[in-house]
């Protein structure tokens, strides 16, 4: 049985190998510095089809051709505000993971805040609300109340 086992998640492992080659030995630089620069830009970047990705962590094959034209820009000697800006060119500020802090992306970066402000302030309200109107009396409080008011 144990024998079984051992065949079973050799068998397995041997099944999931090929999803650990994230990266084709076509894509990698061979200067190591230039690669590292280009797996730097590639994680800024976002992957337009898996779109919580960068295209450093993605399989998607657009991800896959984006990584290579970082690479051939890195081997073309540009910084790297020029290839996010080259990108950001061609697929607009949504290719950035983190879009940058201006105008017209205020709205994007406050939203969060004025959604948890708004949430308080209704709930702030709703409480002020019913602290101020007491429920009514139902027929046997009324009853019970008439009496008490009666003892001296």
């Amino acid at each position: 049985m144990r024998l079984v086992i051992i065949l079973v998640l050799i068998i397995i492992n041997f099944f999931s190998i090929p999803t650990y080659g994230l990266d084709s030995p076509d894509e990698i630089l061979p200067n190591q510095r230039q690669e590292k620069k280009a797996e730097e830009i590639g994680s800024q970047l976002r992957c337009l089809v898996c779109q919580n990705e960068s295209i450093e962590d993605s399989n998607a094959e657009l991800a896959r051709d984006l990584r290579k034209v970082v690479r051939q820009h890195v081997q073309a000697g540009e910084t790297d505000d020029q290839i996010i800006q080259w990108m950001v060119d061609r697929y607009g500020n949504f290719v950035r993971l983190s879009p940058p802090f201006n105008l017209a992306t205020a709205l994007l970066w406050f939203m969060p805040l004025l959604a948890l402000l708004t949430g308080c302030l209704i709930a702030l309200i709703n409480f002020r609300k019913k602290e101020l109107k007491p429920s009514p009396l139902n027929k046997d409080e009324e009853k019970r109340l008439e009496k008490l008011m009666k003892e001296p």
